[in-house]
C-alpha cells in the first residue's frame, strides 16, 4: 500500500532548507518509498515567499535559493500532487475558519486535505497522514479527524 501525504509549506520547506525534522521528512517522502505526496497550488506561492525570506534575512545564500526553488519547481512537476483551489475548497476553508482558530492560508491547506483525504479514502480505502510544523494546524486537522504529524517531533 502507498502511504499518502498532505504536506503544508511549514512541513515541506524542510526537504528544501534545513531545520528541525528536515532528515525525518525527506526519509518519509524520498521517490524510493513510493509515497503520494499531496500540497495545495498555493503552496508555490508560499515556497517561494519562505525562500525569499530567507535569502533576504541571510539566512540562506543566493546559491542556497536558487537551487532551492529550482529543486522544489522540479519536485512540483514530477513528484508532487497539486490541488487546485477552487470552489468546494474555499467554502469549506470558511466553514473550518468558523469553526477552528485558523489563518486564511492554513484554513486552505486543510480544506485541501480533508477534501483529497474523503477522495483517498472512497478511492483507495486508505486515508492519508496530515504534515505539517504548526501545532495550531495540526490541532485543527486532529479535530477534523485527520492523522497528523509534525517534523519538529523528529529532531
Amino acid at each position: 500500500m502507498v502511504d499518502i501525504y498532505y504536506t503544508d509549506t511549514s512541513a515541506l520547506l524542510r526537504r528544501y532548507v534545513q531545520e528541525v525534522g528536515s532528515g525525518w521528512l525527506i526519509a518519509l517522502i524520498a521517490p524510493e518509498r513510493y509515497s503520494m505526496v499531496i500540497t495545495s497550488k498555493l503552496t508555490l506561492a508560499e515556497m517561494a515567499s519562505a525562500f525569499a525570506r530567507r535569502r533576504r534575512e541571510g539566512t540562506v545564500t543566493d546559491e542556497v535559493y536558487r537551487e532551492a526553488t529550482q529543486a522544489f519547481l522540479d519536485d512540483c512537476r514530477t513528484q508532487y500532487q497539486l490541488g487546485d483551489v477552487d470552489d468546494p475548497i474555499i467554502a469549506l476553508a470558511r466553514e473550518l475558519l468558523d469553526r477552528r482558530p485558523l489563518r486564511a492560508y492554513d484554513a486552505m491547506h486543510l480544506a485541501t486535505a480533508l477534501i483529497v483525504n474523503q477522495f483517498c479514502v472512497d478511492t483507495y480505502q486508505h486515508s492519508l497522514t496530515f504534515l505539517s510544523a504548526d501545532d495550531n494546524l495540526n490541532a485543527a486537522a486532529s479535530a477534523e479527524g485527520l492523522a497528523v504529524d509534525n517534523p519538529n517531533n523528529h529532531p
